[in-house]
């Protein structure tokens, strides 16, 4: 049977299977359960939370009857970023955390994540205890009279994590103009009132949620409106969120994109500095650009690279012990301020830096000149191990020779998409985009959707 958690969550088309009001609530049931199993002494408490699509509520709904029906309480605490249940989780003492949101993806899809009370990662090993669960018959609880679960609505939930926030950034921004995009998604209310508190003049950009908006053309994955206005009105940057607030893409004064790599190359020569980067190590994923490693070497700064994904940085950063680590994408970890990917509290270490440099995000992203870089998406119909398909490993290695170490070539299938992503870095951009389109040919000769 297919795995329903993938790398960050269940991830589907909202009201299909697998992903609709049935499981959610089988869900909700099965979570309380496992919880209840791993600690039967203490009343079971989750915190729940979405962001603003759709389908939010229909799932929100399903889930939070399915967990009070197994016995647990549930604190509802609205539409918020995914870090800011992550940090009510602990905040409040809660057993677990879940989030209804599909991150980046278009309004009609939706997933489930499941937090730790730690507010980090769900493990593993509970996660396929539910799904070992939910394929079996169903042996949660069904209490009656006062042992059903209570519903609390935590209507301090928004307050409590603008404090939180706004603690991870000790500078005064009175004199920083900066544009927020918040892709219409759960930062919309949260990100301008926290620059705001700090003293920054805010011009935002797509805070308008109407349930069908998110991420539509904006946001991170669509910067290009950030960067006209970051122009137009002459800001000192601009920072783009995407649905669901724990990605961060930035722009710089003069309307360039700086991704995650610049993030990491900033921040963690930054802390090198002063001595408080712990164990002189940056985690980061194989998608990273070469020249930050090349980067951060040279600043003396070890880097760690694992598969894609915030789960898989994360759990490199605690075996480590290190505090900074995140993806090209926009997913940074500051796990000394955040115990997940947080945009806005990535967004105020940025500015922390500029702030205490004294130098502008385009002065400070100059330590970086990258590598070009095509990235190819084949749409598939099944993932066959990337080795097996007919003529690519072959192929590869003859490019891979060509480049003589001044390059690399990067195939991977997405997580939570039938796509095989073709990623080139080389000197010259002309020559990669011809080899990554020779490679996805292959690709979609045998096994293209």
């Amino acid at each position: 049977m297919t795995r329903l958690f993938g790398t960050d969550g269940i991830r589907g088309l909202a009201n299909t299977p697998p992903l609709t009001t049935e499981l959610a609530f089988r869900l909700g049931r099965q979570l309380v359960a496992t919880l209840i199993q791993h600690d039967p002494t203490k009343k079971t408490r989750l915190v729940v939370g979405r962001d603003p699509r759709l389908s939010g509520p229909m799932l929100e709904g399903a889930l939070v009857s399915g967990a009070l029906s197994a016995g647990g309480d549930v604190y509802a605490v609205g539409v918020l970023p995914t870090p800011a249940i992550a940090f009510l989780t602990r905040r409040l003492e809660a057993h677990g955390g879940v989030v209804l949101s599909a991150s980046h993806n278009p309004f009609e899809d939706n997933g489930i994540k499941i937090f730790s009370s730690e507010g980090s990662k769900f493990p593993d090993a509970w996660e396929e205890e539910i799904e070992g669960r939910l394929n079996g018959p169903d042996t949660a609880p069904w209490p009656t009279g006062v042992d059903i679960g209570r519903l609390v609505v935590h209507e301090a939930a928004e307050a409590d994590y603008i404090a939180h926030a706004r603690a991870a950034c000790p500078h005064d921004l009175r004199d920083v103009r900066v544009v927020l995009d918040c892709a219409h998604g759960a930062t919309y209310r949260v990100a301008p009132e926290i620059f705001r508190r700090l003293g920054a003049d805010v011009r935002v950009l797509n805070a308008s949620p109407d349930g069908q908006n998110i991420n539509r053309g904006v946001g991170a994955m669509h910067p290009e409106g950030l960067q006209k206005e970051v122009l137009r009105s002459g800001a000192q940057l601009g920072l783009a969120f995407d649905g669901d607030g724990d990605r961060l893409i930035s722009v710089d004064e003069a309307g360039q994109i700086r991704d995650g790599d610049y993030a990491l190359a900033i921040c963690g020569r930054h802390l090198a500095a002063r001595g408080q980067l712990k164990g002189g190590m940056v985690v980061t994923t194989v998608m990273a650009n070469l020249a930050l490693d090349r980067t951060l070497t040279k600043a003396g700064v070890g880097l760690a690279k694992v598969a894609v994904g915030d789960r898989y940085v994360l759990e490199e950063m605690l075996r480590i012990g290190a505090n900074l680590g995140g993806e090209q994408s926009g997913h940074l970890l500051f796990l000394d301020h955040a115990t997940t990917g947080d945009g806005i509290v990535s967004a105020l270490q940025l500015i922390g830096v500029m702030r205490e440099s004294g130098a502008s995000l385009g002065e400070l992203a100059q330590c970086l000149v990258k590598f070009p870089q095509v990235l190819v998406n084949v749409r598939v119909k099944s993932k066959p191990p990337v080795g097996s398909i007919p003529d690519l490993p072959e192929r590869v290695q003859v490019l891979e020779a060509e480049m003589n170490g001044a390059g690399r070539i990067l195939l991977r299938y997405s997580g939570t998409e039938s796509l095989l992503r073709v990623m080139i870095e080389g000197e010259e951009q002309a020559r990669i985009e011809h080899m990554a389109e020779e490679l996805a040919g292959i690709v979609r000769r045998a096994i293209g959707a």
